[in-house]
């Protein structure tokens, strides 16, 4: 039985099928081109950019496009950019503009290619602002395109930003890009900015390909599917006959650049036959305004180069080649190098813990910063999986697989909790080993009678724990109510606050007398969500759903702050 929800959802279209554009036999850059081209821009990109500051130019560009290039950087280097934005960040007391909020988009790109965090960069957490809906859209579409780009590359957790009107959600930023799409399929710089798309107008293909970029993780769900097709047939009808897009006046290298990104984060073929026209690819056309010392001019009339375009082209052809290598896209950065502070303590990324917390709790620090698994995509739970799996508070299936839906086991629930609150395993359960079906070889038998010893989760009668038995809500709630307890919160309730809170359900009969308070008080606290219409108290519980309740009982006990 499924949980009925009062949102009410929309089923949507089928997605626009794409008619292949056949062209002549391709002969897009060979690898060997391709690799020469990107150790030239490096190389070029080394010497020109030798102190990377904070900046759209000779900033975080460059800085992605070396991190993310594989080319041989020394690590002092890096380190030089890190200390220029904590000196900068530090200067400007956290606030790095009061109304450009794609300034601390492209900082935290910066810093997570080059392997370093961005959740406490001078004492200050730069994803935070980001939580403010209304004024990172203020800006325009590049808003909440680079807000998600950045959140995304790193898998960060967007933080509940007390100061927003509207806290931010990446379903909002989604639905912030989806409605300012044009009619013919893309996007611009100002359609939709005062709520309204007007007849007439027409899409830029290198704001367009950033739209993709930033929805490229989403395509699971159904309207940005739909949304990503109509583009792609725009993309494809615009394209020019040397493989290249006529943008702001001019055909030029940048908007050949933002496409190919787009397709490459899509996982779509650099040679699919809608992008080669009369056997040019979007790689061959960019590597076309290649100069000798290896960098990119703006235009294929312009005399020189320009660093702009130089810095585009250079991350343009190093999401190729990272496609054509099937490394990790150039926005999916849980594969950087980890540097200094991407490895957060505790005491700088999370709160401390509450002052009646249990002596042996503890905040569990960031080991495993940008862990993500490849079915999560944009599971309603993805945040809640992301800061966990970044803690190694749970783990997947697999290195790639987190299976979010399929039910949690009793010893599963006693290990991530028992990670969750900093605990270290002991051995017993209260002096001897409390359970016979808990062995000493199993993988569970120190956070089973560590979960034993700490009161969080008992046995079911006769010296049995049942390690394989799955849990239901009701249960759940039960262990996460003790373990809270631990952590230092308020779990009483009186019978007058758990008549009130669980007669709204219309299944609340059914709540298991020993459960009603421990239930009432996961509600109190958001740990459950109570905007549902039923509790379904004996339904067995999905993996996910138990991650969303430890990330926010976390979350409340002030082990996690973002």
């Amino acid at each position: 039985m499924k949980r009925i929800s009062k949102r009410i959802t929309t089923v949507l279209l089928a997605a626009l099928m794409l008619s292949p554009v056949f062209a002549a036999p391709v002969s897009s850059a060979d690898k060997a081109t391709l690799d020469n081209a990107v150790t030239g821009a490096a190389a070029y990109m080394l010497n020109t950019v030798k102190n990377p500051q904070v900046d759209s130019v000779g900033g975080e560009w460059a800085v992605l496009g070396l991190a993310r290039s594989g080319y041989a950087v020394p690590d002092s280097w890096y380190e030089g950019y890190y200390n220029t934005v904590e000196k900068y960040v530090k200067d400007l007391d956290g606030v790095l503009h009061d109304k450009k909020y794609t300034e601390y988009s492209r900082v935290i790109l910066g810093l997570t290619a080059a392997g370093y965090s961005p959740l406490n960069v001078a004492g200050y957490d730069l994803t935070l602002a980001l939580g403010d809906f209304e004024r990172t859209i203020w800006q325009g579409i590049n808003g909440p395109i680079f807000a998600l780009i950045a959140l995304d590359s790193g898998n960060y957790v967007i933080p509940r930003n007390s100061d927003a009107k509207t806290q931010a959600t990446r379903d909002l930023y989604i639905k912030e890009i989806l409605r300012r799409q044009i009619k013919d399929g893309g996007w611009n710089l100002t359609a939709g900015a005062d709520g309204e798309i007007r007849t007439g107008e027409r899409s830029d293909p290198d704001l367009t390909g950033m739209a993709l970029q930033a929805l490229s993780k989403y395509q699971d769900k159904p309207d940005v599917k739909e949304a990503t097709d109509k583009a792609l047939v725009f993309l494809s009808e615009r394209q020019d006959e040397k493989g290249g897009y006529f943008g702001w006046n001019s055909t030029n290298s940048e908007s050949a650049v933002q496409v190919l990104v787009a397709l490459c984060e899509l996982g779509i073929a650099e040679d699919d036959p809608r992008f080669v026209k009369n056997g040019y690819t979007l790689t061959d056309n960019i590597l076309s305004y290649r100069e000798p010392d290896g960098s990119f001019k703006h235009t294929a009339e312009g005399s020189g180069n320009s660093q702009m375009s130089t810095e585009q082209a250079f991350y343009g052809i190093v999401a190729a080649q990272r496609a054509r290598d099937g490394e990790n896209s150039l926005y999916r950065m849980s594969d950087a190098v980890k540097r200094g502070a991407a490895v957060a303590r505790a005491s700088d990324a999370d709160g401390d813990g509450l002052p009646g917390r249990h002596a042996d709790v503890k905040p569990v620090p960031l080991t495993a910063a940008g862990k993500t698994f490849d079915d999560i995509g944009s599971h309603a739970s993805s945040n809640a999986i992301n800061a966990l799996a970044a803690r190694d508070i749970i783990s997947g299936k697999s290195e790639t697989v987190f299976d979010p839906d399929a039910s949690i086991t009793r010893a599963e629930f006693a290990a991530i909790t028992v990670r969750g609150l900093g605990i270290a395993p002991v051995a017993q359960g209260g002096g001897s080993d409390p359970f016979d079906d808990v062995n000493p070889g199993a993988w569970y038998y120190y956070y089973v009678n560590t979960a034993d010893h700490y009161g969080i989760a008992g046995g079911v009668g006769d010296r049995l724990f049942n390690p394989g038995g799955a849990i239901t809500r009701q249960e759940a709630a039960v262990m996460v109510a003790r373990a809270a307890k631990l952590c230092g919160m308020d779990t009483d309730t009186d019978a007058v606050t758990i008549r009130d809170t669980l007669a709204q359900f219309d299944d609340y009969r059914t709540v298991a007398d020993w459960a009603q308070g421990a239930l009432t008080f996961c509600y109190a606290e958001g740990i459950l969500d109570d905007s549902v219409l039923e509790i379904a108290p004996k339904e067995t519980v999905t993996r996910a759903e138990i991650t969303d309740m430890l990330y926010n009982m976390l979350m409340s006990a002030d082990l996690i702050k973002v």
